[in-house]
């Protein structure tokens, strides 16, 4: 099956949430980690696809599940605050919406700034499945990182 039948097949498995993707910027979805995020998922090579931040305290990778075929790729976050025993980071991900990611990452194009009353900002290039063109539309993924109190927000704009 090829790229965009699989996509194809997706937006109609998905369409609520595909639909509104593509006529609207807005919020991101940010959830803890979970099953689907196994290391094997970490977008190949590893070492144009992770990056590190704040001395190495947060770490973000590129992850592509390959499924569903037009929304395969998120956001990983490794980040402060620590856990209880203070060995491990939070995991996060960020992803189009609930269930969905976006159809591609420009991971290479992000950019960092750091402002400290809000945290660590990165901007990365994205795209989002467009079921009318079977292919994906460019948006701005932004998402911001408060060490201090573990608050990961993101949204997409165009």
């Amino acid at each position: 099956m090829t790229r965009i039948a699989a996509a194809l097949a997706l937006f109609v498995a998905l369409s609520p949430v595909l639909l509104a993707a593509p006529a609207q910027a807005g919020p991101a979805a940010v959830r803890p980690c979970g099953d689907g995020e196994r290391v094997d998922t970490v977008a190949e090579p590893w070492e144009d696809n992770t990056a590190s931040y704040a001395e190495g305290r947060v770490r973000v990778a590129k992850l592509d599940t390959i499924e569903p075929a037009g929304a395969p790729v998120h956001l990983l976050i490794l980040s402060p605050p620590m856990d209880e025993s203070g060995m491990f980071r939070q995991c996060r991900v960020v992803s189009l919406a609930e269930g969905s990611g976006f159809w591609s990452m420009d991971f290479a194009s992000r950019k960092a700034a750091y402002d400290p009353g809000r945290g660590l900002t990165l901007t990365i290039p994205v795209k989002v499945y467009d079921p009318s063109a079977g292919d994906g539309v460019p948006r701005v993924l932004t998402v911001t990182i408060d060490q201090s109190t573990g608050r990961i927000a993101a949204g997409t704009a165009r």
